[in-house]
Formats: structure tokens, sequence, C-alpha cells
């Protein structure tokens, strides 16, 4: 983690996010609860609540997040159009200041000074303080997103986020109430408690999946892996994967890690409403977790005061791990010159070999690594 000077705090207050998430937050703490108590909310209010909350998730982890700060795969203008509106519904600022803030996140994660919600400056700071002020970490830096300034659905959504945000956070839940016969319970719980909702599980994002979890793939940030984090946010709870492989449309690489974004991202491919999605390839996964599994052992054999026979043996095995990722490393490169030269000379079935043999050195790693521990 990088470490910096302790940042100003007495920046000036932004009173129109304070008082926005204050007010909203003071609302779905008193008023909806009371109402729900004395005159209850209907089916359709909490059908609608869980339907508008699903959907703003989408359009902050499927678009904002992965299709527009990433890149991590495109998608047709009806997608776009569908992400740019229920993104904004969430009311996060527009796609634009987003993806600047959030690109300038993944390329100083952890720097106090330049990072708009590090962690190094705490919980609070990194979940909701660093909206509450306008700090110079947190000003926006367009030279980040040239892209997206070109994009013209971006470029729509921005010029009209304030009348996205206004109709569909107040029109739709009244719409949805006035169809269904329960305006007022429609716009507290599917509107006002939906909202705040949807903000903090974001936000989680920010603060706790840079505090609690596992670190498998690297240990260089403060992002890390946890199940009940992922639970919470679609998906995006599978951060230390993420921060390592930040190109890949899937955050939860296993098939059966909870993902609602990669799940919702191939659904429109099989629609052929998404195309061109990006994966890691499995190798640099596996070669990421095996180098964090060595830098582990080294640590557990120093505190435990290893004899020279386990070192030179996990000094082995870290040799030949070296030499099997050169190997890929070439034959990444011999695809590259060669194209389809080089599948019809069966480069594939070497890739696989690769794989296996870094399968089974990670095999060997951890029994040796059970021995240390004895």
């Amino acid at each position: 983690m990088k470490k910096t000077t302790a940042p100003k705090e007495n920046a000036p207050r932004n009173w129109v996010v304070t008082i926005t998430l204050g007010l909203t937050f003071l609302l779905a703490v008193t008023i909806v609860p009371w109402y729900g108590i004395k005159f209850g909310f209907s089916g359709w209010a909490w059908f609608f609540a869980g339907l508008f909350l699903l959907l703003n998730g989408v359009g902050i982890g499927s678009g904002y997040h992965r299709l527009w700060s990433h890149r991590a795969y495109k998608a047709r203008t009806p997608l776009r159009v569908f992400l740019a509106v229920f993104g904004g519904m969430a009311l996060q600022n527009s796609i634009l200041v987003w993806c600047a803030r959030h690109r300038v996140h993944h390329r100083d994660v952890d720097d106090n000074d330049k990072d708009p919600y590090s962690i190094g400056r705490g919980f609070w700071f990194a979940h909701i303080g660093w909206m509450l002020r306008d700090y110079d970490s947190g000003q926006i830096d367009y030279s980040v997103v040239p892209d997206l300034e070109r994009d013209p659905v971006v470029a729509w959504q921005h010029k009209h986020y304030w009348a996205l945000v206004w109709s569909s956070n107040i029109g739709l839940p009244v719409l949805a109430g006035l169809v269904t016969g329960d305006v007022l319970g429609m716009f507290l719980l599917a509107g006002v408690a939906r909202l705040v909702v949807n903000h903090h599980v974001t936000f989680f994002v920010n603060s706790l999946a840079h505090c609690w979890g596992k670190q498998p793939y690297t240990d260089e940030n403060s992002a890390r892996d946890s199940w009940l984090v992922a639970l919470l946010t679609y998906g995006e709870g599978w951060h230390n994967y993420h921060h390592m492989f930040q190109n890949d449309y899937r955050n939860g690489v296993r098939w059966w890690q909870f993902d609602i974004n990669k799940w919702f991202i191939s659904c429109c491919a099989w629609l052929g409403l998404a195309y061109d999605r990006k994966r890691a390839p499995r190798f640099k996964i596996l070669r990421a977790k095996v180098q964090m599994e060595f830098k582990r052992a080294r640590e557990r054999m120093a505190q435990h005061n290893g004899d020279r026979k386990w070192l030179e043996v996990l000094e082995q095995e870290y040799a030949e791990f070296l030499e099997t990722a050169r190997k890929w490393q070439a034959l990444q490169m011999q695809r590259v010159q060669q194209g389809k030269e080089a599948l019809a000379a069966g480069i594939n079935t070497r890739f696989r070999e690769l794989e296996f043999a870094l399968l089974m050195q990670r095999k060997r790693l951890a029994l040796l690594t059970a021995q240390l521990s004895v």
C-alpha cells in the first residue's frame, strides 16, 4: 500500500451532496419504517423497490463500471441507453464524472493524495466522507476519459443528467404507484428507501471491499475478495481479482461465484446486445495465485526459521515457476506473430500443457507449505 502524507481535511463542504445524502437517509430510517408500521407497504411496492434496486445495481455495475470505466465488453446502442438511464437513476453522478474518478482510483489506488476514495484515509472517508467535502483528490480529471467524451450516449446522459435523475427517481415510482393504487407507499419504498440502499451497496465497494476479505491475487493494493461483500454488491465484492484484472468483464471469475453483473452481461451477449467480452487468460490468473502463494510460503518459512533444505526446495520450485511463465510469454508472442499458422502448429495444446504444469506446481507448493506448518 502506498504511503503518503496525510491530506488536509478542512476542504469546503459540498452542501448539495451532504443535504441529498443526509435527507434521503433520514427519511429512510424514520418516515419509511413509520409508514410501514402504521399503514404497511403493498406487495407491488416491495416488487418495484426490488426491481428498481436490481436495475440500478446493473446500471452501475454492468454499465458505469464494467462497460464504460474499464471497457470490459462492448454493447449495442439499446443496451447502452438502458444502462445509462438506470445507472443515472442510482444518483451517483453522470457516467463521465463517475468513470473519471474511478479510473483515477485504479491508477492511484491507496494513494491518500490522489485516490478519490482511498481506504488509507479511513473506512468512513472511503465509504461516504470523500463526497461530503470538495477534497483535492476528488477533483474531476477529464483527461483520463477522452474516449467517453466522444461517446454519444455518455454525452447525452451527461447533458441531460438531472432531467433523467428527477424523472426516474420521482416519475417512475409515482407512475408505478398510480398504476397500482399506492402512490405514497410506492414513492417511500421504491423511491427513497431503494435509493438509500443502492447508495450504500455501491459505497461498500469503496470501503468494505478494501478492508475485509482475502487477497489471493495480489497484496500490492488494499482490495480484497469476499463472498459476503459480493452478495451485498451484485458481485463487485470479488475486488482483489478486479484490481488485478480490471479489464475482465467478470469479477467472480469462477462459474459459481456470485456475480449478477457477469451473468447479466453474458445474457446480453446471448441476446446479441453485448459482444467482445474480455477475459483474463486462465494462465495469468493461475500465475497471480501461485505468485502470492510463493510469497506467503517464504513468509511462513521466515516465521518458522525454516532450514536450508526447505529453502532450497522452495527456490527450485520458484525457478521452475519462472521458467513456465517465460515459456507462456514466448508462446503468446509466437501466437501474435504467426496468427493462424500458430494455431495450425498446435499452439493451443502447448498452452494447455503449461496451464497443467502450473496447476501441478500449485499442488506441490500446497504440500510444501503444509509441511512447513508442521
